[in-house]
């Protein structure tokens, strides 16, 4: 899912990617609202656009208001949320009316920006349910639904990534095959991605204690030594 960042704040702008890219999402950057129209328009017609729009409020050349209408006047269905310093209420009144789905003070912690996107992540989802891809599935015990970003084992709902539901989705899809760490990296991550055995295990013993039921000894996320991993079906 393709996430536009606009942001004239160095610092904020490369903080809310890194953190986006760790969650599994493909980033385009702006450092001003200039630079993300030109970017909105070239994705838009290469049929690629973003899935969700990140605007600063107070950016040079064209601020997030202004670059705001634009979208709207192209896509109304497309999230946008806005980042803002700003809390005075008719900011948010305007806001919304303009059509934003959130608002992201700063300062703002990580646990925040991944909460409110998520939340925007499953609505987008949710419309395309009819998309096999969105399709519920399961793994040993474990029920996945891709549209909420969420499994669930036991009545206990379980929160996942992108990143961790693209693993579980192309273990599932090749469910008895052994997926070496590089067929990983190409499908979860992106063949532009420059392949760490370390970033992958990490990431996979994270997933293991969320969703297996003894991530000792997993059912879901099999390890297949000097190749990779598997699910068995």
């Amino acid at each position: 899912m393709k996430v536009l960042i606009a942001e004239d704040d160095l610092n904020i702008r490369l903080g809310l990617r890194d953190l986006l890219e760790a969650e599994g999402y493909d980033c385009l950057e702006a450092a001003d609202g200039e630079q993300a129209w030109t970017l909105y328009c070239e994705q838009i017609a290469s049929q690629q656009g973003p899935a969700l729009v990140l605007l600063d409020i107070m950016m040079p050349k064209l601020d997030g208001y202004s670059l705001c209408r634009r979208i709207r006047q192209q896509d109304q269905q497309l999230p946008v949320i806005f980042i803002t310093a700003k809390s005075e209420e008719i900011d948010q009144v305007l806001g919304l009316e303009l059509g934003a789905d959130d608002y992201i003070k700063k300062p703002f912690g990580s646990r925040e920006v991944i909460a409110r996107i998520h939340a925007v992540t499953r609505r987008c989802l949710a419309r395309s349910q009819s998309d096999p891809e969105q399709q519920s599935f399961q793994m040993a015990d474990l029920q996945v639904y891709p549209a909420q970003l969420r499994a669930e084992r036991d009545g206990r709902k379980i929160d996942l990534s992108l990143r961790d539901l693209r693993i579980l989705q192309t273990l599932h899809r090749h469910r008895g095959k052994v997926l070496s760490r590089d067929q990983l990296f190409d499908e979860c991550w992106g063949r532009s991605y420059l392949p760490s055995s370390r970033t992958l295990d990490q990431h996979i013993s994270k997933l293991r204690k969320a969703v297996e039921r003894d991530a000792q000894t997993p059912e879901i996320i099999v390890t297949v030594h000097g190749v990779g991993y598997r699910f068995d079906g």
